[in-house]
C-alpha cells in the first residue's frame, strides 16, 4: 500500500471523458471546462475554416479544417479540491477507434446531449461501450438557449433507449429567446442566465428559493408559475439522485444549460468532482491493479 500522502493525491483525481453526437457541443464544452479550470484565460469557439481562432483542443490541421475532434486530447486542471483529467474524444464515426479505447482509461463520462434533437445515433453507441465497464455518466442537456423539445420528453427518451435513470439536478427556465437560466433544485436557488458572456466566467444571479417573489420579478409572473408546476412534476416523479446507483453506472444526475453561453458549465464540473469516482481498479492479463498499490507508477 501506498503511503498516506500518495493515497490522499489518489483519492483527489477525477479522469472523465466527453461523449456526444457530432455537433451536439462537445468541444465548446471541453473549453469551458478548461476555462473554469483556470486552464485557458478565454474560450474560443470552434470556428470556421477562414478563421485562425480553433478550441484549444483542435490542435491537428485536420481538426482545425474541419472544425472537429479527430484524436483524443488530454487536458489537466484543479477545480474545487479536485485534480481533473479531461479526455476530449473525437465525436465523429471516422476516428471510433480512438474513443472506443479512451472509453476504457476514464473512470466516468459526460455525456453531451442537443436537447433539441435528443438521443442521437453516436450518443446510442458510445453508451453501448461505457455499459461494459458500468462507467458512471453525468448528462448535460446543451443549447438550452435555442429552442428545444420538451424537456420531459428527452428525460424519459435517454432513460428508455440508453437504458439509464436520470436524476434532474437542475432545471431550465424556458428556452430559445425566453430562456432565463435554471433552478438548482439541490440547491433550491434559481441561477439566471446573462446572453453575450460566452466567453468568460459569468457573475450570475441566484435567488433563493421557488416562492421567493423575487423570481416572479426577475423572469415574469407566467413564466414563474411554469417553473413551479414544472418542478412540482419533476420533483415528484423523477427519480432522486442516489449516489451508490450513480457509481454502479445505473443513474444520471441531469444538468441543464448551454456551453456557447458559457452556463450551467460549472454546475456540471461542481457534480463530477464531488461525485465521480476516484482512480478506479484496472483488470489486466494477470491481476487487478489499483491504483494505491506501493510499486504503482503512472
Amino acid at each position: 500500500m501506498a503511503d498516506q500522502t500518495i493515497i490522499n493525491e489518489i483519492s483527489k483525481r477525477r479522469t472523465f471523458a466527453i461523449i456526444s453526437h457530432p455537433d451536439a457541443g462537445k468541444t465548446t464544452i471541453t473549453e469551458k471546462v478548461l476555462l473554469f479550470g483556470q486552464a485557458i484565460q478565454r474560450a474560443g469557439t470552434v470556428k470556421g475554416r477562414g478563421s485562425n481562432q480553433h478550441a484549444k483542443s483542435d490542435w491537428m490541421e485536420m481538426e482545425k479544417e474541419r472544425g472537429i475532434s479527430v484524436t483524443t486530447s488530454v487536458m489537466q486542471f484543479p477545480y474545487n479540491d479536485a485534480l481533473v483529467n479531461l479526455l476530449d474524444t473525437p465525436g465523429h464515426e471516422d476516428f471510433s477507434e480512438d474513443t472506443y479505447r479512451t472509453l476504457t482509461a476514464v473512470d466516468s463520462c459526460l455525456m453531451v446531449i442537443d436537447a433539441a434533437k435528443g438521443v442521437e445515433d453516436r450518443t446510442r453507441k458510445l453508451m453501448e461501450v461505457t455499459r461494459l465497464r458500468t462507467t458512471p455518466i453525468v448528462t448535460f442537456m446543451n443549447k438550452c438557449d435555442r429552442d428545444i423539445r420538451d424537456p420531459m420528453e428527452v428525460l424519459d427518451e435517454v432513460e428508455t433507449e440508453l437504458n439509464i435513470a436520470c436524476a434532474p439536478i437542475t432545471w431550465p427556465i424556458g428556452c430559445g429567446k425566453e430562456f432565463k437560466g435554471v433552478y438548482h433544485i439541490h440547491n433550491d436557488e434559481a441561477v439566471l442566465y446573462k446572453t453575450g458572456q460566452g466567453h468568460k466566467i459569468q457573475d450570475v444571479r441566484t435567488i433563493k428559493g421557488l416562492d421567493n417573489p423575487e423570481l416572479d420579478i426577475a423572469i415574469g409572473e407566467d413564466l414563474a408559475a411554469q417553473l413551479r408546476d414544472e418542478l412540482e412534476l419533476v420533483i415528484g416523479a423523477s427519480n432522486e439522485f442516489d449516489l451508490d446507483l450513480f457509481l454502479a453506472g445505473e443513474l444520471s444526475p441531469v444538468y441543464y444549460g448551454t456551453a456557447l453561453g458559457n452556463f450551467g458549465v460549472d454546475h456540471v464540473l461542481d457534480g463530477l468532482t464531488k461525485w465521480a469516482p476516484t482512480p478506479l481498479p484496472r483488470e489486466t492479463e494477470d491481476r487487478l491493479i489499483v491504483a494505491t498499490e506501493e510499486n504503482f507508477t503512472g
